[in-house]
């Protein structure tokens, strides 16, 4: 996000400290309206590793029943394989291309954007930049 909106990779990072900035992440999100949630309440990692392939998804979030809580959320955003995967099955629908959305019809005739992303994890072998770019059509 600090790329994107500031042109600047660092800019909710403590470098000193090595630790991304929560208070000034959690601010730009608010002021922005973005919220994040995890597609999984309970995973086991099969291995000691970053990969989807190696995630067990234990129990899923359910979303239908997030969403009737955030009545003004108009866009669901996946951030990689397995995330997609879960929101396709929970709505219904098939999955976007990465960088690219559906519209999906929920409960109560509420239209949402179901967004694929590439993932965010530094263990997907995409340069920043290029990710900077799909995430950029977010906000256009």
């Amino acid at each position: 996000m600090g790329l994107i909106h500031y042109g600047d990779k660092d800019r909710f990072c403590i470098a000193a400290e090595k630790r991304f900035d929560e208070k000034a992440i959690r601010a730009f999100c608010e002021e922005a309206g973005l919220a994040f949630y995890d597609t999984a309440c309970e995973v086991r990692r099969l291995r000691d590793n970053a990969s989807d392939a190696y995630l067990e998804v234990v129990e899923q979030t359910d979303l239908k029943e997030l969403l009737k809580q955030i009545p003004y959320c108009a866009a669901v955003i996946s951030t990689g394989q397995k995330s997609a995967e879960i929101v396709a099955e929970q709505f219904g629908c098939g999955m976007p291309s990465i960088g690219a959305y559906i519209e999906v019809l929920i409960e109560g005739g509420r239209v949402i954007r179901f967004w694929r992303m590439p993932s965010t994890s530094r263990a997907y072998p995409l340069p920043l930049q290029k990710k900077a770019e799909f995430y950029r059509r977010l906000f256009e």
